[in-house]
């Protein structure tokens, strides 16, 4: 049997797709599970409040130990000084000497994070619900592994380095900003540096409006949005350049886990949802 396609409003037609996403049921539980399907929208504003408040608890609860986290952010340092990438205090200290430009990349860190991800998740399920599931599942994938380095490798953000003369933008300039600063850093671990999962969340956001996106300039702000959050983490003294790379390690697992799930990249899946195939008509003797 030939693969199915699916045919769009207009009657433009996505790509043929791999047997695992066609409309064809597949066999058993398993099998149903991993065959994309339309998203329900009182199921996945439960899933992802649940999730997002399950990641907190878990990353909150992770040991702060002080100690590791300090000496790890040492060997860091050393190590972008050996590699010459270590310029993350000059670019702190000249862009907190621009006041409006530093309180915005305070707000920015404190909010965009979550309303852009948000954004991206929101305009996955109303324009692309074919992909939906699996670009939900490189998220959650990326997050989740975040975690283990949470918990294996406590590392204290540049701002918490003894002797590393580092501006803590949002104490300084009193601003709102991130849970790890102010009077919210209680709330918050404040040894979990590494991996970032702003780097994390916001290229996983940049490469699906990339790949999806139709219109050109769109796609453009996609890749400048990480490349921002990059700028923005270590401008704020939040983040090491590494702790960038761990993002980015995470994301790829994330990836890694979609393509082996669903047997082919998010991208890759038709944009709407497969119709199911009508059941084959009894022969009559």
């Amino acid at each position: 049997m030939s693969d199915s396609t699916v045919t769009e409003p207009g009657g433009r037609e996505d790509a043929a797709v791999p047997r695992a996403v066609t409309g064809e049921v597949p066999r058993g539980l398993l099998g149903r599970l991993r065959r994309p399907r339309r998203p329900r929208l009182w199921f996945e504003i439960l899933l992802i409040a649940v999730s997002y408040w399950t990641y907190s608890l878990i990353r909150n609860a992770v040991p702060e130990q002080r100690a590791a986290a300090l000496r790890n952010a040492d060997w860091i340092w050393r190590t972008e000084h050996g590699l010459g990438i270590a310029v993350e205090q000059s670019v702190n200290h000249a862009v907190n000497s621009v006041t409006w430009l530093i309180i915005g990349m305070n707000y920015y860190y404190a909010t965009l994070h979550f309303v852009i991800t948000i954004g991206v998740l929101v305009w996955l399920y109303r324009w692309h619900p074919g992909r939906y599931a699996a670009t939900r599942l490189v998220l959650f994938a990326t997050t989740g592994v975040a975690l283990v380095g949470y918990y294996l490798f406590p590392l204290a953000p540049p701002r918490l380095m003894g002797g590393g003369h580092f501006v803590d933008t949002v104490s300084v300039h009193h601003t709102w900003g991130s849970m790890a600063s102010g009077d919210l850093k209680h709330m918050s671990n404040q040894y979990a540096a590494m991996p970032s999962m702003h780097i994390g969340w916001s290229l996983w956001c940049g490469l699906t409006v990339f790949a999806l996106a139709s219109v050109p300039w769109v796609r453009v702000l996609g890749l400048l949005y990480p490349a921002a959050t990059l700028l923005v983490i270590v401008a704020t003294a939040n983040h090491f350049w590494l702790d960038a790379v761990g993002g980015v390690l995470c994301l790829t697992f994330g990836f890694a886990v979609a393509r082996v799930w669903y047997g082919s990249l998010p991208h890759a899946l038709p944009r709407l949802v497969p119709a199911r195939a009508a059941p084959a008509q009894a022969l009559s003797p």
